[in-house]
């Protein structure tokens, strides 16, 4: 689940900027989508959370895509507006550190 550092707590996330390619992981993946359904701001980086916060995360983004069948083309335009901003900007960022998608599975 993302990249992970020691903290005094135990395991804890880095951060979706301080993530691989500016969050191109699985954990970047819930971060946005929580993003796009409001479900933390836009500026939550979820920095030094413990991964059992990252977990609650991921139960909540999951529950929110729930009836649009975690498709994105079911959501309403708003949200799917904001989706499409969201992930535009996470794509340009990770093209501008150096990611491939091509080989983003590579060290997963």
């Amino acid at each position: 689940m993302g990249s992970r550092r020691e903290g005094a707590a135990g395991r804890t996330y880095v951060g979706i900027h301080k993530d691989r390619y500016g969050g191109m992981t699985p954990t970047g993946n819930i971060i946005r989508d929580a993003w796009v359904f409001g479900l933390i701001p836009e500026t939550e980086t979820c920095e030094g959370w413990p991964l059992a916060h990252i977990q609650q995360l991921y139960d909540r983004v999951t529950k929110a895509w729930e009836p649009y069948g975690h498709l994105v083309s079911n959501l309403p335009p708003e949200l799917r507006e904001r989706h499409a901003r969201i992930y535009a900007e996470a794509v340009r960022r990770a093209r501008e550190l150096g990611w491939d998608p091509d080989l983003s599975d590579e060290d997963e």
